[in-house]
């Protein structure tokens, strides 16, 4: 029986140890090799892409350059997603470096007190990670002639505690004893491919979802549920029924799609307890990047992960999130 990839030297490239002895120089050096990798580490302007800049380093020991051309001033991280930071750099990469070595997902609560900050400083910056992981999945599609695809569905959020009394119990499964914040997460995972969710009200609500991201001619892998029957007009369909099996010959399954939800159950379970509302879509991204990157190296994940998060405009849904009245 071959080595699990986690267990083995190729996962582990990179130790907390290291990231935690950078100074903050050299913890700059690695941003700026990677924000402006085109020009060899050297910075230039994000604004109208001059490569003149001046350095204005701070009194503080912050850097920052002014652009010859358009006299605009940034920092390393200016228009990007950690845009606006109050922490120092290292401080930023020790936190991805936390959030990237988690293999199931990391607890905003236990990041906070690995990093010595705030609760609400902890949310926002695991969410501005997750919106990074996310934008790989923008405009994905998935499939095409030959290729092979698998879906599934899984209901998180709205829970409803039972009565303490037996004679008050009701049958919770009924609608007019739900919460009405159930919602499904379906996903689409191609095989050998990327992985893409979606939250919906139910899985007939995710069809739309489903034909605009998955090509003609893929062969589609999926259990007996009632909404995919819908689906049988336009892709090659194979169903299988887990009541009889998991798996049958000819590789009818749909193992691949069951260990996303494998994973993000077990995120809920274990660290997060609670995904539901606004944020589920934001841990089902998340799960997904896990999924697909799994047997990448720790070092080349919070590579992957800096460098999104440095591509990326500020966040629109966390950029001053604490400063709202309403979400």
């Amino acid at each position: 029986m071959s080595q699990h990839f986690l267990l083995s030297s190729r996962a582990k490239t990179l130790t907390l140890a290291s990231v935690a002895r950078l100074s903050d120089e050299e913890a700059e050096t690695v941003f700026r090799k990677i924000r402006w990798a085109s020009n060899n580490g050297n910075p230039f302007c994000p604004k109208c892409g001059c490569t003149i800049v001046y350095d204005c380093r701070r009194a503080n020991g912050t850097a920052r350059w002014r652009c010859k051309a358009c006299r605009h001033s940034f920092s390393i991280t200016s228009g990007t997603l950690f845009h606006s930071r109050k922490m120092p750099l290292r401080a930023y990469l020790f936190a991805i470096a936390i959030f990237s070595n988690e293999v199931k997902g990391k607890s905003m609560l236990a990041l906070s007190r690995d990093l010595g900050t705030h609760y609400m400083t902890a949310f926002v910056l695991a969410h501005k990670m997750r919106e990074a992981m996310a934008s790989e999945m923008r405009g994905v599609n998935v499939g095409g002639a030959g290729r092979k695809a698998e879906i599934d569905g899984g209901y998180f959020g709205g829970y409803v505690k039972p009565a303490n009394r037996a004679e008050n119990r009701r049958d919770r499964r009924l609608r007019q004893y739900q919460s009405g914040k159930r919602k499904v997460v379906v996903v689409i995972r191609e095989r050998d491919g990327k992985t893409l969710p979606g939250v919906f009200t139910s899985e007939v609500a995710a069809l739309n979802f489903i034909r605009t991201r998955i090509a003609k001619g893929t062969e589609i892998y999926a259990d007996e549920a009632g909404a995919w029957n819908e689906l049988h007009g336009r892709f090659t369909m194979h169903r299988i029924n887990h009541q009889e099996a998991y798996s049958l010959g000819d590789g009818i399954h749909s193992n691949n799609a069951e260990s996303f939800f494998s994973r993000m159950r077990r995120a809920e379970i274990g660290h997060h307890h609670h995904l539901a509302g606004p944020y589920l879509i934001r841990f089902a991204q998340e799960a997904s990047w896990r999924e697909d990157h799994r047997k990448d190296p720790n070092g080349v994940q919070v590579d992957r992960v800096v460098a999104l998060a440095m591509r990326n405009k500020p966040s629109v849904d966390f950029c001053g999130y604490w400063q709202r009245s309403q979400i």
